[in-house]
């Protein structure tokens, strides 16, 4: 019974590190791959800076650090992490997952009817 409680304990320790571990607080640069309502592709930069406070993250995002026109808030949940804007009456959500020092996944935007996608790609600022 001691060696269980002892082993319980040890696990609950090696978890509450991992959980303290994931961080995603900072800049992130990368690439920005967007297909319009028209089906027009385009490709860009994108930086985000991210604050994480528990598994709260708020932050921005836009095509340069000098240009963050998208207040985004949300979670993280393991290595998942949901972001959502209102940007200019456009909502837009982000679903990504977190992989060492790289985020990536889909970003979708709906605003009058129509709807935009685009992929994200970043990585953590050195």
């Amino acid at each position: 019974m001691r060696r269980l409680l002892w082993f319980m304990l040890l696990a609950a320790l090696a978890a509450s590190i991992a959980i303290a571990d994931t961080n995603v607080t900072g800049k992130w640069t990368g690439s920005f791959h967007s297909t319009g309502p028209d089906g027009e592709a385009r490709e860009s930069t994108a930086v985000m800076v991210l604050k994480q406070s528990g598994s709260a993250i708020t932050g921005t995002v836009g095509p340069t650090e000098n240009d963050q026109h998208m207040t985004v808030s949300g979670k993280i949940d393991g290595d998942k992490i949901t972001l959502n804007a209102d940007a200019d009456g456009r909502a837009v959500t982000f679903d990504l997952v977190l992989a060492a020092d790289r985020i990536s996944g889909n970003m979708n935007m709906v605003h009058n009817g129509q709807t935009a996608k685009a992929k994200l790609d970043v990585t953590r600022a050195k």
